[in-house]
């Protein structure tokens, strides 16, 4: 993160409303006027005008607007990301009342690579049993999505696969095992054979996309044996490369996790091929020195003691 962060912090403290640093994290986090009023519950006049406000305190542009499209400048992402930290230790105070007063509230946000959308809503489900009053907010999204969300500092924690080579520093906490596998339609002709990697390589591939953890891995395997990947398609989803390999385009590589809602006796099967599983984890990240609320910390801690007992693999 920048430097000029604590000075824009302190800066915010002394010359912004908390409704005005409320109302343009909203702005900057939606990115739309619209979004943010429905969010907070104003008038787009208000929000509009809360944030004019800010802009004159400042007097720096936070954003332009192109058409209908709203792009924060330079400026605007360092002060979105010290608003966001302001918004935290009010949220942390609050939280802290509640405590006192036997409560349990708050704002939790979560963004996880797609594939964790087999299991963290189940977490989740199970976390807001216990605590049934807090306001969740998770956000599923591609690798290239989650790393600027992190870089923004959108959201308390995140969980990746694949830990990125970025240029800030990350807490990280290692979760769950995620072995990836490679998948095929039942009906193709390796299905129920020891496959060599070479002879793997001859079948068309649907790979994610380029950046994606998964396809890393995968060329990486293949590379080490001097062998290269066929690649029929490219796709950003897990569930659509299942239904191109249901539609027999193809072999794909898939979180274990991602089949476990598949039916036994279903289109969709894995293959025992040489090299596979390729043994990767969940990891839990946040950038380093941030200072997690007492929910966020409350969830780490039940993710790293519970997770597991809410990880399904076929």
């Amino acid at each position: 993160m920048s430097d000029a962060l604590p000075l824009q912090k302190n800066f915010l403290i002394r010359h912004a409303t908390l409704r005005q640093i409320q109302v343009f994290e909203s702005v900057a986090r939606n990115l739309s006027f619209t979004r943010a009023a429905e969010e907070l519950h104003l008038t787009q006049p208000t929000v509009s005008a809360q944030v004019k406000s800010l802009v004159e305190a400042i007097e720096m542009p936070l954003y332009e607007q192109i058409g209908r499209s709203i792009y924060l400048t330079e400026v605007g992402e360092q002060v979105a990301c010290s608003c966001r930290e302001v918004l935290n230790h009010f949220s942390n105070l609050e939280i802290m009342l509640d405590d006192f007063r036997g409560m349990k509230r708050g704002k939790l946000r979560v963004a996880v690579i797609s594939t964790a959308k087999y299991f963290m809503p189940i977490a989740l489900g199970k976390f807001c049993k216990k605590y049934p009053d807090i306001d969740l907010g998770l956000t599923i999204t591609n690798r290239e999505g989650l790393l600027k969300r992190i870089e923004h500092n959108m959201d308390d924690i995140y969980i990746v696969g694949q830990i990125p080579n970025s240029n800030y520093a990350l807490d990280i906490h290692p979760f769950v095992p995620n072995p990836l596998v490679m998948i095929a339609n039942r009906n193709h002709p390796l299905v129920g054979k020891k496959v060599s990697l070479k002879r793997l390589a001859k079948e068309p591939f649907i790979m994610r996309e380029e950046g994606s953890g998964i396809r890393m891995a995968v060329e990486q395997l293949f590379q080490e044996q001097g062998l290269s990947v066929n690649e029929r398609l490219t796709l950003a989803t897990n569930e659509a490369i299942k239904h191109c390999v249901v539609g027999e385009l193809g072999v794909a590589c898939v979180s274990k996790h991602a089949l476990y809602l598949e039916q036994k006796e279903g289109p969709i099967v894995e293959l025992e091929v040489e090299g596979f599983p390729i043994e990767k984890e969940w990891n839990i990240v946040f950038p380093a020195g941030k200072e997690l609320s007492l929910l966020a910390r409350e969830f780490l801690a039940f993710l790293k003691e519970k997770g597991t007992d809410y990880i399904q693999l076929p």
